[in-house]
């Protein structure tokens, strides 16, 4: 059997993708290479926002060409969009070529329901069976032990993803998150330590732990563990390899945390910080338990404790509630903080979360403000490119450059990508390069080694 997984969102459904991978190897089957037609597709969607659920769906309604003229293949979907209520029932009417939706907390079942399937229709030649389809999104009570069973094929070298942390329990008023991924669920620190080590020895030089708010870790064990404890267990392992980490939320980030970063060998001078606002008024009506005035005072702290970090951010636009005052506020906080990058949104309404019943801003407002802004951050970004001009970094070779034949690009311990000169042999290699030109995001030096 030859398999294509599409993935949609963030991290997170990347690594289950991995997993999917390697459940499906596990059955014997391989990945279908480009232009080779697949017996299995598995689309692993995200509902974040409205945009990532239409591209999800467009593309499950394309698929029904390729199922009409191959009748034997087999499509499952799984993932975020599934597990929003009604959803599975809505695929199993519109999309009646769809064999299999699971949810976010039961993809270990794919291939006894992919076995269930094929069965099925092996009976139906010799007999007048019905068609079987597969429509499960109930969490496994045991979905803990389950997944740490559950096989990995990474596809993302040099880098690798480590869970350490499921589900939300923070309830941000336009985030669906929360309902689709489920309460907090820790993953016990010495499964997470076994998995880092075996991902170091495999030769993995990037470590990036994963959690919808990893700062919550620990938070559900009884042993005392932490984010910070954590932090500080994994910089004692052996190896040359950097950690990362993703994604962190302002009202749990702890002044411990801070100090693991700043006194590590390991951990990156880098971290994803979401604000989403910069009103404390669509702060509140966010639910995001954090001031402005809290929020600069964990940006003066990272700044204090690490000088070269850099510091991403999500930034929403066009939140119910948002007044030109409101944003006003906003952006003023992206000119005072000065993020090396930014993630610009327009809000986007999610059934069943409190702001989707709230009355909502003209999108014309929208996409102004979203304009604004990306103008504002674009200009930040490039004139902090300037500053690395001249110096010499450590890149993480990470991938050859999609645009530049004989070049190779991969990020610096703050996060700044930067293309240099290099055989693809080099990727997984630590490189000293000279920056030599800034464009905004972007860098381009040369190889000091």
């Amino acid at each position: 059997m030859l398999y294509r997984i599409v993935t949609y969102g963030c991290q997170m459904n990347v690594h289950e993708s991995e997993k999917i991978a390697g459940l499906l190897e596990g059955m014997g089957a391989a990945a279908a290479k480009d232009g080779e037609r697949a017996d299995i597709v598995v689309f692993n969607t995200c509902c974040i926002r409205d945009t990532a659920e239409r591209r999800a769906l467009g593309n499950i309604g394309v698929i029904k060409g390729e199922k009409r003229k191959d009748p034997s293949l087999i499509i499952a979907v799984c993932g975020c969009m599934t597990q929003q209520e009604g959803a599975a029932e809505t695929i199993k009417e519109r999309y009646p070529y769809v064999d299999i939706v699971l949810g976010t907390r039961n993809i270990f079942r794919l291939p006894e329901e992919i076995k269930r399937v094929q069965d099925a229709r092996a009976a139906m030649k010799k007999r007048s069976d019905k068609r079987y389809r597969a429509f499960d999104t109930e969490y496994a009570e045991d979905y803990l032990a389950l997944d740490e069973a559950t096989p990995v094929t990474r596809t993302s070298f040099p880098n690798a993803w480590v869970n350490i942390i499921y589900g939300c329990n923070n309830f941000c008023t336009y985030c669906i998150v929360p309902y689709v991924r489920g309460r907090e669920l820790s993953r016990p620190m010495p499964a997470v330590l076994d998995e880092v080590k075996r991902v170091v020895d495999e030769g993995y030089k990037e470590i990036t732990l994963l959690g919808q708010n990893v700062n919550s870790y620990g938070h559900d064990l009884s042993g005392g563990e932490s984010f910070e404890a954590l932090l500080r267990a994994i910089d004692r392992i052996d190896g040359k390899f950097r950690v990362r980490f993703m994604t962190s939320h302002p009202k749990d980030l702890t002044d411990g945390v801070i100090a693991a970063m700043a006194e590590s060998d390991k951990i990156c001078s880098n971290i994803h910080l979401p604000v989403q606002s910069g009103s404390d008024k669509v702060l509140r009506d966010m639910n995001r338990r954090y001031t402005r005035d809290r929020y600069f005072s964990l940006i003066e702290k990272l700044r204090a404790a690490m000088p070269d970090i850099g510091i991403t951010t999500d930034v929403m636009v066009g939140f119910p509630t948002e007044t030109e005052d409101d944003f006003a506020d906003t952006m003023d906080l992206v000119r005072r903080v000065r993020f090396s990058n930014a993630f610009t949104f327009i809000y986007s309404p999610r059934k069943g979360t409190p702001a989707a019943s709230m009355t909502q801003i003209p999108y014309a407002v929208k996409r102004r403000r979203i304009g604004e802004l990306i103008k504002l951050q674009n200009s930040v970004t490039k004139e902090l490119s300037e500053d690395y001009v001249g110096g010499v970094y450590e890149v993480l070779a990470e991938d050859v450059s999609p645009k530049h034949e004989g070049m190779l690009c991969g990020r610096t311990e703050s996060g700044r990508l930067v293309t240099f000169p290099g055989a693809p042999e080099r990727i997984g290699e630590f490189v000293k390069v000279r920056i030599n030109e800034a464009r905004s995001a972007s860098l381009t030096g040369t190889t000091e080694d």
